[in-house]
């Protein structure tokens, strides 16, 4: 009984969480209600409220469940190879709906709301940047950077062009952007020549 009972609230979550993103692609972040979701999903708006606090701890998870494979590191023993392919995949990833779109709602939404702003940077910006940073740790001890470069910097700068041109220009991100900021950050990333 337990097993059935945990998997129709495995199901249910499945549902309101897809419907979220359908809901969320269709009428926008700004439209979308916890009223709409439990409507379309067949759910009590109080069985959403019991596990999201707000639309933007759903819209969170959701986007979280989509478990988009491709945002790990390759390491190949070429730091700007890898790289360019990582960052590549965030960039297509954020050019399609339903991500795309609802990632840069989301962070807007955190931008007001404390609680998801803490939750978006401990499930996703912080894993994603720990993951440079080690990339980029192994590409230093293998002699690939300079032993002084600073890593935490270099994950800012690696970072900060993407996410203004997301959400400040709101200019499309292209791989062509991302190949010169790399070009222009390995001209002084790399390790010093005698």
């Amino acid at each position: 009984m337990t097993d059935k009972r945990s998997q129709r609230a495995a199901d249910r979550t499945e549902a309101i969480m897809r419907t979220t993103l359908e809901l969320g692609q269709e009428i926008g972040y700004t439209n979308l209600s916890i009223e709409a979701v439990a409507a379309r999903a067949g759910a009590g708006k109080h069985t959403i409220y019991r596990r999201w606090p707000s639309k933007g701890a759903l819209l969170l998870d959701s986007l979280l469940s989509l478990n988009e494979a491709g945002l790990d590191y390759p390491d190949t023993g070429d730091i700007a190879a890898d790289l360019r392919v990582q960052i590549h995949a965030a960039v297509d990833l954020l050019a399609r709906p339903p991500f795309g779109p609802l990632f840069q709602a989301l962070i807007g939404e955190a931008q007001h709301e404390p609680q998801v702003a803490a939750a978006l940077n401990e499930r996703f910006i912080a894993p994603q940047a720990d993951k440079t940073i080690a990339r980029l740790r192994a590409a230093r001890d293998q002699g690939q950077l300079s032993p002084q470069f600073d890593l935490e910097l270099a994950m800012a700068i690696l970072s900060g062009p993407l996410y203004f041109q997301l959400l400040i220009t709101q200019e499309p991100l292209t791989h062509d952007y991302v190949d010169r900021i790399l070009d222009a950050l390995f001209a002084g990333m790399g390790p010093t020549r005698a």
